[in-house]
């Protein structure tokens, strides 16, 4: 097998051209979440690990920070009783020094859904559109890794295509959605619509809301971006309501994991562990497409 692996340099990132003799991928490299040392949180960790994680184990973790406390098989978890179950946990604060009233989780695994070495040729895709748009192509990247990766599903909400987008914000953009035409189906015009909803819509909206607090920004930071992530996940009503319960004088990381851990409106636990999984999902992506020589 013939592999090399070249860079092109745009602007805060690199994008990797990973070869081998049948194909070729980009990809944007991590190094933005090494900075400052995203990559070592517990919540990315924790994240890396379930999307790895088969189904059938389950992770007992603090709610508050994702560190892990235990593994355990998930047919073994549901045979306890309710009861048998909080004095397991309740014997895991003990041992971890925990507070009586601190909330322990259980997450089962979840590779079933995150197929990230099924997605790659999708990000290629997207990148290359993104940049034809004039929109930032981490997101793109971001965006696929997290939304329905690989598969062609329709959520409960009613989002639906690989940008995972409504109806009306479809529409917005110029996307037919009809009873007999749904242009989210087609990569292309989802891509166009997902782009435009960044750089038109959630985009703005963050730096209005940073703003309104008077925080300094730069778009390249990667908490800006994030802070862009959960308002294309949870839309800008709802992520402006997180950021003034919070009152932040600061952006930066200290942001970030305080949104982790704050609910406010329809910002809940779906919406926190929106860009936690961000995190994770570029990291893996990077290990298994440098791993496989894809």
């Amino acid at each position: 097998m013939c592999f090399a692996q070249t860079s092109i340099q745009k602007h805060d990132y690199e994008i990797l051209e990973i070869k081998n003799s049948n194909a070729s991928q980009l990809i944007i490299h991590p190094k933005i979440i090494y900075k400052d040392n995203w990559h070592t949180l517990p919540q990315t960790l924790f994240w890396k690990q379930i999307i790895t994680l088969s189904p059938d184990s389950c992770l007992l973790n603090v709610a508050c920070n994702r560190k892990v406390l235990h593994k355990v098989s998930y047919e073994d978890w549901m045979k306890k009783t309710e009861i048998q179950k909080e004095f397991f946990k309740d014997s895991l604060k003990l041992i971890h020094a925990l507070a009586a009233n601190e909330k322990i989780n259980v997450t089962t695994g979840k590779n079933d859904f995150y197929k990230i070495n099924e997605v790659s040729t999708n990000i290629t895709k997207g990148i290359q559109l993104f940049q034809e748009y004039g929109v930032d192509p981490w997101y793109a990247q971001a965006i696929l890794l997290i939304e329905s990766p690989a598969q062609l599903k329709k959520s409960i909400s009613g989002a639906y295509g690989a940008f995972q987008l409504m109806p009306g914000v479809a529409r917005n953009y110029g996307l037919i959605v009809n009873a007999s035409l749904d242009e989210r189906e087609n990569f292309e015009r989802s891509a166009y619509g997902a782009a435009q909803l960044i750089s038109r819509s959630c985009i703005p909206s963050v730096k209005s809301i940073l703003q309104d607090h008077a925080i300094p920004y730069n778009e390249t930071d990667l908490w800006f971006r994030l802070l862009v992530m959960h308002v294309y996940h949870a839309g800008a009503t709802n992520v402006r309501a997180v950021v003034n319960k919070i009152q932040p004088t600061h952006g930066g990381q200290e942001l970030i994991k305080q949104i982790w851990s704050t609910t406010a409106g329809s910002f809940g636990n779906s919406s926190q562990n929106y860009t936690q999984v961000a995190l994770a999902t570029q990291l893996l992506l990077h290990e298994i497409s440098t791993k496989n020589k894809l």
